[in-house]
């Protein structure tokens, strides 16, 4: 039986992993190895990847900055989020402010004394990075149109250090990168209109507010149409294995979500909706496996 300190240790430290969604920033780890591996590395052996000191340090770099926009984007929204989130909001206030900011701190340090391994363009990269993430937090955000695609930039952005790392021009990585770009922008907009009773609170000028929800259903659904230009390419155009499999369900996904999208009329819609796009993009993380199920025999050496 844990004692109450540790009880105590045990209850922060879940509410700092709820601050800073360890489990978003494990999928993006593994998510920029995959690609690492499969997509922007695929000619080298597997074992000169996984056992790149200086692509450790990146992806290291990278999680610590993902971590700390987290909390920096918690720090700014923590009103918004007792009312649009109040059961996660009761969980991540149980950390006070001032040890969430020495977090923020200390993992930007990190961040920069790790990109600091690679190269100096690694610590200017991840500078702007920081810079960038706080900027969007602060008062990006809450605009239209900029604030929904700044925010998605920033979420690729990760993968962009590596695409430089590898120096990998091949279009199929573009276009790979394009899909994703879309869904994700599909996703920010629709975290608007579920989070839309918070944003009209505290006066955030997004997409909904703006220009109304039947606008910001027209323009998912005019992305939703987007994205069969990436995938059709992806599909006929590339060779990308069996992870054919993987656009093909998420064309039946895109279906379900216009079906949704079109009846949706409350927060629980724009939940159901949210899922599905976060879903899209997780199978999208681990189909990559499927583009040769074989690369560990081929490319262990």
């Amino acid at each position: 039986m844990l004692n109450r300190r540790q009880k105590h240790i045990l209850i922060k430290f879940f509410s700092m992993f709820s601050v800073v969604r360890g489990y978003n920033i494990l999928v993006i780890i593994i998510a920029q190895y995959l690609t690492s591996i499969y997509i922007l590395a695929h000619n080298k052996p597997l074992r000169e990847v996984i056992f790149d000191d200086n692509l450790f340090m990146l992806v290291l770099a990278s999680a610590a900055t993902i971590a700390g926009g987290y909390i920096i984007n918690n720090f700014y929204d923590s009103e918004k989020d007792l009312i649009n989130r109040p059961e996660k909001s009761k969980l991540d206030r149980l950390v006070n402010q001032n040890t969430k900011l020495s977090f923020y701190f200390i993992l930007n340090f990190m961040a920069v004394v790790m990109a600091s391994y690679e190269s100096f363009k690694a610590v200017v990269f991840f500078s702007i990075y920081i810079f960038a993430i706080w900027f969007y937090s602060h008062k990006l955000k809450k605009l239209p149109f900029i604030g929904n695609l700044t925010s998605a930039i920033l979420t690729i952005t990760p993968f962009f250090i590596i695409f430089v790392y590898y120096k990998n021009f091949e279009p199929v990585i573009f276009v790979h990168a394009t899909f994703l770009f879309l869904i994700i922008s599909m996703r920010e907009l629709t975290k608007d209109l579920e989070n839309i009773k918070g944003d009209l609170a505290l006066n955030y000028k997004t997409i909904p507010i703006v220009y109304g929800e039947k606008v910001s259903k027209i323009m998912l659904t005019v992305l939703t149409f987007l994205t069969l230009v990436p995938t059709y390419l992806l599909l006929f155009r590339f060779k990308i294995g069996y992870m054919y499999l993987f656009f093909y369900l998420s064309l039946v996904l895109l279906l379900i979500f216009q079906i949704i999208l079109w009846n949706s009329r409350t927060k629980t819609h724009y939940l159901i909706l949210h899922n599905i796009l976060k879903l899209i993009i997780l199978l999208g993380v681990f189909s990559i496996l499927l583009i040769d199920v074989d690369v560990v025999l081929h490319r262990l050496f």
